[in-house]
């Protein structure tokens, strides 16, 4: 399957520090402009392959949830997850990737529209209010790799004697 969006961003943090961020789903609402976070379900803590997750996202007044099936996880490279309406239809799957690098790690984030028609054209809209996913993901996703830096970057700053008392 073919990423629709695939963005990236240098970050100079290791990857464990980007890692950290992007796994912990419920914490994800302080970076995306449209997910608000949400909970990890059937006594899930945190990102395994098959683990779910309710995601809560928003848009203005609206807001609605999604389910989410973790489809791939290694720790510190690549987090891939499922996205799923509460009528049990995947509607897309989105990915982190994680690169090491000489100054930090690279992250690039795809996404990828998947679904019929009914729900990309009529449904999908209607719920979140956004006629043009496409369009609105690829600046929702500059949004995100940008705080992810932005916050990874910070925290490598402080040092780890300073991340641990934080």
């Amino acid at each position: 399957m073919e990423p629709t969006i695939s963005l990236r961003t240098e970050v100079a943090a290791d990857p464990m520090t980007v890692w950290s961020m992007v796994s912990d789903l419920p914490r994800m609402g302080e970076f995306s402009p449209e997910n608000a976070g949400g909970t990890w379900l059937h006594g899930a803590t945190g990102p395994a392959v098959g683990a779910e997750f309710r995601g809560v996202n928003h848009n203005g007044e609206r807001e609605w949830w999604t389910k989410v099936h973790v489809v791939e996880c290694e720790p510190g490279r690549r987090l891939t997850f499922d996205v799923w309406t509460p009528f049990g239809v995947r509607v897309s799957r989105w990915s982190y990737e994680i690169t090491a690098t000489a100054t930090g790690c690279r992250l690039t984030e795809h996404w990828y529209r998947v679904g019929n028609w009914f729900i990309r054209r009529f449904m999908g809209p209607r719920i979140t209010g956004r006629a043009d996913r496409p369009g609105y993901n690829a600046r929702s996703i500059e949004h995100t790799l940008a705080a992810v830096k932005a916050t990874a970057e910070a925290a490598h700053r402080t040092g780890p004697e300073l991340r641990r008392t934080a």
